[in-house]
């Protein structure tokens, strides 16, 4: 769904902070939950255009309503309402799942991812606490753990979850846009860039990746490159607007005040 995937928001005033966490939420990671268990079709409807998400919703949403037990079905239904923004719905489905198969650790983790996607953060760290075991971690769950952790404001944490995903899946993309973005939120700008310039380098680099390393890029007060970076897959004058926003926010009296001294240093350099 193409809104997910755009990380900056025009005329935010809530300063940087809150941008970096709305990155984290709307696809700093591959929020959505593994789908190579559905059926081709399934697959083939969540990696469409909004017009076929919606469509294939209602029709999984029959399906559900014809048996609400079914697993497949139940994974299938929240991984699709997630897509189309419908956070609590998609909690819903799975907890009534959970419920049922409270042993069952692919159902926690989607689960857990909801109840994030929902901003009911308590709660997601908790249900993600019980999705994997020391004897089987998931990748994916301590991504999703850490994007709660550095939601919560727990950045230590957050990067501690990260390093360990990192260790079962070395260079993954979406893990190292997250751990950059908790860099990023720890006010550790250089690593952050550093960090994200590695994600961007991988294969499986997608868009979301690439506008966080422009996000890092304009803290770092070089709007020319961020603008460059951006370009790549939105308009310019989306881009424009989203260089435009971080700039308003470095500007704002807050604790990011160091940025906002990087900023008047480089302003000959960014956007007009």
């Amino acid at each position: 769904m193409n809104q997910t995937a755009r990380i900056f928001v025009p005329r935010i005033r809530s300063g940087l902070p809150l941008i970096l966490c709305l990155a984290l939420a709307m696809g700093g990671c591959k929020t959505m939950d593994r789908i190579g268990s559905f059926s081709a079709r399934d697959n083939a409807a969540l990696k469409g255009d909004d017009n076929s998400l919606r469509q294939h919703a209602e029709s999984l949403g029959r399906r559900y309503d014809r048996n609400p037990a079914d697993r497949e079905t139940v994974l299938a239904y929240a991984g699709i309402l997630r897509r189309l923004g419908q956070m609590e719905q998609a909690a819903a489905v799975l907890q009534k799942e959970a419920a049922r198969k409270p042993d069952d650790l692919e159902i926690l983790g989607a689960f857990g991812k909801a109840l994030a996607d929902a901003g009911r953060l308590t709660e997601a760290a908790a249900v993600l606490a019980r999705a994997h075991t020391p004897e089987r971690p998931n990748w994916s769950v301590l991504s999703a753990q850490g994007s709660v952790a550095d939601r919560m404001g727990n950045h230590a944490a957050a990067q501690g979850y990260y390093e360990a995903a990192l260790k079962i899946v070395p260079n993954e993309s979406s893990i190292l846009s997250n751990l950059g973005l908790s860099y990023a939120l720890s006010k550790d700008i250089a690593r952050a860039e550093e960090t994200l310039r590695l994600a961007v380098a991988q294969p499986d680099a997608d868009e979301r990746v690439r506008q966080n390393y422009a996000l890092v890029l304009a803290l770092r007060g070089d709007f020319k490159k961020a603008e460059s970076i951006g370009r790549k897959d939105a308009p310019p004058e989306r881009v424009a607007a989203n260089i435009t926003s971080v700039r308003q926010s470095m500007a704002e009296p807050d604790r990011w005040s160091d940025l906002r001294r990087l900023d008047q240093k480089s302003a000959t350099a960014g956007l007009q």
